[in-house]
């Protein structure tokens, strides 16, 4: 539910995302390319024009956004207006301990309803995790390298306070893209059971594609 093709960095057309994660054994996808206010539009108003096409591969694709090195202040009014623009799942890209990330970030991801999912949120507290279970959104396990640095602490914080989960490879290019059974071992590597991370790996994704 996170990945990106050449719309942003990543090295892939949509078409051969869809084609590769297809023939992984994937279900669905979702593209959310990275965004601010200067490409917003123009990803999203292209990867739904090509939405039908990328259909064809046998796979589900929806079409999305991650709002990326926003002021914290701005995320909420992006949300909203990405909705609008038909997103059908917006990420925030979370603190991660490997990026300059604004401080703020995860906290006004994690309070806005129209956000599906903050990625990488790194060193997330139990108050930001708590908004993030309140308003419905999914907090990140990365498959990225660095990324996936925080995932333990983002996986015990999670629990303690029962917010979703869920992981995401966060591709930018074919050596990214991973099976799906190295997806559950992501979430076992993170300190979760086998019967939870099954959920998270298998279960969470589809409350997300459910039309």
């Amino acid at each position: 539910m996170h990945l990106h093709s050449i719309f942003s960095d990543g090295e892939l057309l949509p078409s051969e995302i869809a084609r590769r994660y297809a023939e992984k054994g994937f279900e669905a996808i979702a593209i959310t390319d990275h965004a601010d206010g200067s490409n917003m539009e123009f990803i999203l108003k292209h990867l739904l024009r090509a939405k039908g096409e990328l259909q064809g591969h046998d796979i589900k694709v929806l079409i999305g956004i991650e709002l990326t090195h926003l002021p914290p202040d701005l995320i909420p009014r992006f949300a909203v207006k990405a909705k609008k623009l038909g997103a059908e799942v917006v990420v925030v890209h979370g603190e991660t301990i490997v990026e300059p990330v604004a401080r703020g970030t995860n906290s006004a991801g994690v309070s806005t309803p129209d956000v599906d999912i903050l990625s990488h949120p790194g060193l997330i507290t139990v108050e930001e995790a708590e908004l993030a279970k309140e308003n419905e959104i999914f907090l990140e396990l990365s498959a990225r390298k660095g990324h996936c640095l925080a995932n333990g602490h983002v996986a015990r914080v999670a629990e303690e306070v029962k917010a979703e989960l869920l992981v995401n490879t966060d591709s930018h290019a074919p050596e990214d893209i991973i099976l799906p059974e190295n997806i559950l071992n992501v979430a076992l590597a993170s300190g979760l059971s086998d019967k939870y991370s099954r959920i998270i790996t298998a279960v969470n994704p589809r409350r997300l594609t459910v039309d």
